[in-house]
């Protein structure tokens, strides 16, 4: 009886691309292989158990209870995208270019790591009752009772989550109190004269905003602040911030950057060949800035995964360097902002901050750099043209809102 000979590599069926995250970093990325014309197997994995899904919903319709789910309208068989969902994937073994799961390894010729961001908890709240994060379709579920029940809400948190959020209770009839450790919401995205006049949107909501203080301790019915004021609260809802879902890469030989990013590099590669990074976990260098990017929003999670997509279709690297983008719906007014406005050297104002509507401009050296545009969308189409351009602008010209973006440059 003769031995049987061991399979060699060029033997051995492939096992494709697989993409470790189904959120819509990861879904695109599966997508956009296909529409690139990439034919080996994909697989999605995604560690909830739910359909993939999109997020920007949860702190709206699903939260209000006008849907019951977000779900990619996606036939993801028809695509011959295998899904494995419920799935937690807790190490990479390079080496043997495989993933670590409870199920046993996972094996890969090509990697994708797309598993976002997760929400940064409030210091010694875990397992406290009534205490919620807002990330998941599950956390929209359980937070759904307490706006239907209209509970008194503490929000610990006036940033863009933290805003949507208060949109939303005040809508469903809650009574709620933000609490913001800055003397200002959103003071770790937006300059102080821009943020300040978004203060006013809270009062005019019928919430009431409490800056320049923390939480000291929670307890049923009660949020201890350090000025010694105690909130009354049903429920509390925590939005300080996100950071890189990326702990599970420990030991893998993933370069990680201090803020826990993947370190991709100008084409979303990683430290590590054949394995790419999208979406909220990954950082990468722009040229047209000139730093490190870390971009935590919706059209990085949509423009990213095509990149990659290309590129492992053709073998032909491409160059990822987008203009941010973002938009937030809060306090019946449609916040968008494109750009990178660190470094800008001008700031300028079309329209009155106090109004409904406005928008201002940042330019280095004559050139616009970003904007943020208050319910002022034909501002943020044109001016995110100009910013992709590199465009350089006459202020006076930019300072009149009456004056078409595109009309103000030089």
């Amino acid at each position: 009886m003769s031995e049987q000979r061991p399979e060699t590599a060029a033997e051995r069926p492939p096992h494709g691309v697989v993409v470790v995250g189904a959120g819509m970093a990861g879904v695109q990325t599966a997508v956009a292989l296909r529409e690139q014309g990439y034919s080996g197997p994909v697989t999605l994995i995604g560690a909830e158990p739910h359909q993939p899904y999109d997020r920007p919903p949860l702190s709206k319709a699903v939260l209000l209870g006008k849907a019951e789910d977000s779900a990619f309208d996606i036939d993801f068989e028809a695509l011959d995208i295998t899904l494995r969902l419920g799935l937690d994937v807790t190490g990479l073994r390079a080496a043997a270019h495989e993933l670590d799961t409870p199920y046993g390894p996972v094996p890969y010729d090509a990697l994708v790591l797309a598993t976002g961001a997760e929400p940064v908890g409030l210091p010694g709240t875990e397992g406290v009752p009534g205490v919620h994060l807002l990330r998941t379709l599950d956390d929209a579920a359980r937070l759904r009772p307490v706006l239907e029940r209209q509970r008194d809400v503490v929000v610990v948190g006036a940033g863009w989550i933290g805003a949507e959020f208060t949109t939303a209770a005040r809508a469903a009839g809650c009574a709620v109190t933000v609490v913001e450790a800055a003397d200002r919401p959103l003071a770790g995205s937006l300059p102080a004269e821009v943020a300040a006049p978004m203060a006013a949107w809270y009062a005019e909501s019928g919430a009431e905003l409490l800056t320049g203080v923390r939480v000291d301790r929670v307890e049923p019915g009660a949020v201890h602040l350090t000025d010694g004021r105690a909130v009354p609260a049903g429920a509390v809802v925590v939005g300080i911030g996100a950071r890189p879902a990326t702990g599970w890469l420990a030991g893998s030989g993933i370069a990680l950057g201090p803020d826990g990013s993947v370190l991709a590099d100008a084409s979303l590669r990683t430290s590590l060949p054949d394995v790419h990074a999208v979406g909220d976990c990954a950082s990468f260098p722009s040229a047209r800035y000139g730093e490190r990017l870390l971009v935590h929003h919706w059209d990085n999670a949509l423009q990213g995964p095509r990149t990659v997509a290309a590129a492992l279709a053709d073998g032909r690297p491409r160059t990822y360097d987008p203009v941010p983008y973002f938009w937030s719906e809060q306090f019946d007014r449609f916040v968008q902002y494109a750009g990178h406005h660190a470094g800008a050297d001008a700031l300028v104002w079309r329209g009155d901050p106090a109004e409904p509507s406005w928008t201002v401009c940042w330019l280095r050296r004559g050139v616009l750099v970003a904007l943020l545009a208050v319910s002022r969308p034909r501002d943020l189409a044109q001016g995110r043209r100009l910013v992709e351009a590199g465009a350089r602008v006459d202020p006076e010209r930019v300072a009149d809102p009456s004056v078409p973006l595109k009309s103000a440059t030089l």
